[in-house]
């Protein structure tokens, strides 16, 4: 009896912790960026392959769509775009994840970070399941001692040791937090705005924008969100999360309510990703956050998806080639039409007042 009450306390005490050192904004800086100009910023994670629909497995190290990147880097290029690779261990610590990225580092033409994959991150000394492929759900010692291991093997492989993190799975917890202050991490890139995914054992992103914040010690750490936000008449007269869990309710999903808004264009919630969402989508997220002062925005995917059949997203080449399309659209979009303006997330991290700077 004794012990399940100290384990509810731990538990309880865990759950404040992450609130107030990540999580909740009564513990941020907001961190506006000193430009009228909308910013772009292209963050990859870079991570082996598996089927997305089986179980988890320590032996999926597959890495052979790093070989598959220059197709996307012909885009950036032609953009004066210099991405940010978040890369976890099996890429890092094979020769066929990491030497495509070492030529494109050394020349310049890319950023390196981490992200963490635990199911495939030594030390091995957790059981693969759900709940541990978040690697913030993991014990302290255990979280540090992966992201430790995985930033001393990429400090290795490029001369230089990541300071950009983007948790797996977006799994940040209750340590998180230290464990990159501690690790000498400037800034994070793991939180969804407005997303909860708690059902699945992962972190509440509900009370997170898609505005940079400075948060954790001294406010040192930066916070660049993932792009994401509700767009649409609904959305506009402040519906936000509250119709989205109306719409996620099971008597919301019985009377598909999400997918008749969304095809009416009164509702919908929309991701900077070339997966799953389509140029016009891009352009109306893109629209709705400026209209609410957002300046800032993260273009993502899954450096896997460059190669044919390895996401869910990507299953053919003629999907790779509306896939590449897609992103030459956006950045054709943001830099010309918007008159945008592309940054590293450091670039980011200087163009933003607030402690950390």
């Amino acid at each position: 009896m004794r012990a399940r009450f100290v384990l509810s306390v731990y538990r309880v005490a865990a759950t404040l912790t992450t609130l107030i050192r990540m999580l909740d904004p009564a513990t941020w800086t907001p961190a506006p960026p000193e430009t009228d100009r909308p910013v772009l910023t292209v963050l990859i994670d870079t991570e082996e392959e598996f089927d997305w629909g089986l179980p988890l497995a320590r032996e999926n190290t597959g890495v052979r769509a790093m070989a598959a990147q220059e197709r996307a880097h012909r885009i950036f290029e032609r953009f004066g775009i210099t991405p940010i690779y978040v890369i976890d261990h099996p890429v890092a610590s094979q020769d066929d994840g990491a030497r495509p990225l070492q030529e494109l580092f050394a020349d310049g033409k890319c950023r390196i970070g981490a992200h963490l994959h635990p199911w495939v991150s030594p030390p091995h000394d957790e059981a693969v399941c759900n709940r541990n492929s978040y690697p913030g759900n993991l014990p302290a010692a255990l979280e540090e001692a992966k992201l430790a291991r995985l930033t001393e093997t990429i400090a290795e492989r490029f001369g230089e040791r990541p300071t950009v993190y983007k948790a797996g799975r977006y799994g940040v917890g209750p340590n998180t937090t230290a464990i990159l202050q501690k690790l000498g991490y400037e800034i994070d890139a793991s939180v969804v705005p407005w997303t909860d995914f708690s059902d699945e054992e992962g972190p509440d992103f509900r009370a997170c924008g898609a505005d940079p914040y400075w948060f954790g010690e001294g406010r040192r750490l930066l916070e660049i969100p993932l792009t994401a936000g509700f767009v649409g008449a609904l959305a506009r007269l402040g519906a936000g999360w509250r119709l989205k869990s109306a719409l996620a309710s099971p008597a919301g999903r019985r009377l598909r309510g999400e997918a008749i808004l969304s095809r009416t264009g009164l509702f919908e919630r929309l991701r900077l990703t070339p997966e799953g969402h389509d140029f016009d989508e891009h352009v109306r997220l893109t629209r709705g956050l400026l209209r609410r002062g957002a300046r800032i925005f993260s273009f993502t995917y899954h450096s896997p998806s460059l190669l044919a059949g390895c996401t869910p997203y990507v299953q053919s080449e003629a999907e790779l080639r509306g896939f590449l399309d897609r992103l030459e659209r956006y950045f054709d979009w943001f830099f010309g039409t918007l008159g945008g303006q592309y940054a590293t997330p450091h670039e980011i991290m200087h163009m933003v007042p607030g402690p950390g700077r």
